[in-house]
């Protein structure tokens, strides 16, 4: 995937070249413009199952997960085909290589990637499930090989974990993770953090890499929450 970065702005904007039938998957919704060479299609976010099957497998991502049902292919029609996309929040845009590693992907992280990466669902523990906001029931795991874009609120900061201490991130700070880390979810301090204000915490344990981003985008919702007007 050859593509550049718009740079220092909070709201960045990724073009990708293509050449002729060279293909890469796009988040649903998160074309901005293309240079009029470039073919888009929608299709069911189901790693190439079809029917009955594949409708099944997207809507159980969607539902489980989080991820949207649809998912987007932008195909180049000519060896100078160009398409510009950009990500629902303000904040960074990193690229992961995957292939000799692969990543687990919070919720909603997901922004590009090439045609030969993809992202399967892989089964949390119950307790993982019940008390996380990375992915409920399943988490995304990457596999193939190739470029795989994703997109934070705020800056992403990434954190090598040598494995000889646990690492702690809250929860909703969480962008991706090594698929090789172990992590587990608990209550940051007191009943729920209560005199912290800090709530549930993913503790990492092992070697691998954590991406974090530097917003909370429900500590923004709860900080706006009292100015809104109710229409009730």
């Amino acid at each position: 995937m050859k593509y550049t970065i718009s740079a220092n702005t909070v709201f960045p904007l990724v073009e990708i070249e293509l050449n002729k039938n060279e293909r890469v998957q796009i988040e649903n919704g998160a074309m901005v413009y293309h240079n009029g060479e470039i073919n888009l299609e929608g299709s069911m976010n189901s790693n190439g199952r079809t029917g009955i099957s594949g409708a099944v497998h997207a809507f159980g991502r969607s539902i489980s997960s989080g991820e949207n049902f649809f998912i987007t292919t932008a195909t180049g029609k000519t060896d100078q085909a160009m398409v510009a996309i950009a990500p629902s929040t303000p904040g960074a845009i990193k690229e992961l290589q995957v292939g000799s590693e692969h990543w687990r992907l919070n919720t909603g992280v997901f922004l590009a990637c090439d045609p030969n990466v993809t992202y399967n669902m892989k089964r949390q523990k119950i307790g993982r499930a019940i008390f996380g906001g990375t992915g409920g029931l399943f988490i995304m795991e990457t596999a193939g090989e190739g470029s795989l874009l994703v997109n934070s609120y705020g800056d992403i900061v990434e954190i090598e974990l040598d494995g000889t201490k646990p690492f702690v991130v809250d929860n909703q700070h969480v962008v991706a993770w090594s698929s090789g880390l172990d992590y587990g979810i608990e209550i940051g301090s007191g009943t729920f953090g209560f005199k912290t204000g800090e709530g549930l915490v993913n503790e990492f344990h092992g070697t691998g890499t954590v991406l974090i981003q530097t917003r909370n985008a429900e500590a923004l919702a709860n900080y706006i929450s009292p100015y809104l007007i109710s229409t009730d």
